[in-house]
């Protein structure tokens, strides 16, 4: 199915519009949120890609951003959680407690 990925974006964009996301001026697939939870300011990053999403987060925590937002996300969609990303679009990522390492090939 060609269009597929075009479907779901049609249907996910104004869903996370809705949600509170703003989408990027300069790339239409990346969607930014933040919100202050508990005195302390979260931010969501998603980008999507065909029918995947990338999302970067800086708290995954109990009652954070992040956490309701998968939430959400999966009560809308049959979504999976394939966890930590390792490459994507030929760019390696691989990451430590203090830094997030991109290589290209």
């Amino acid at each position: 199915m060609a269009q597929a990925g075009r479907r779901w974006q049609r249907s996910l964009f104004p869903w996370l519009l809705q949600w509170g996301f703003t989408q990027c001026t300069t790339d239409p697939c990346v969607f930014t949120a933040q919100r202050e939870i508990n005195g302390s300011l979260q931010r969501l990053i998603i980008g999507c890609y065909v029918d995947d999403l990338f999302t970067l987060y800086s708290d995954d925590g109990a009652g954070s951003l992040y956490e309701a937002f998968t939430s959400d996300l999966a009560a809308r969609w049959n979504v999976e959680d394939e966890g930590p990303v390792s490459d994507l679009l030929n760019v390696d990522i691989s990451r430590d407690a203090d830094h997030v390492l991109l290589q290209q090939h």
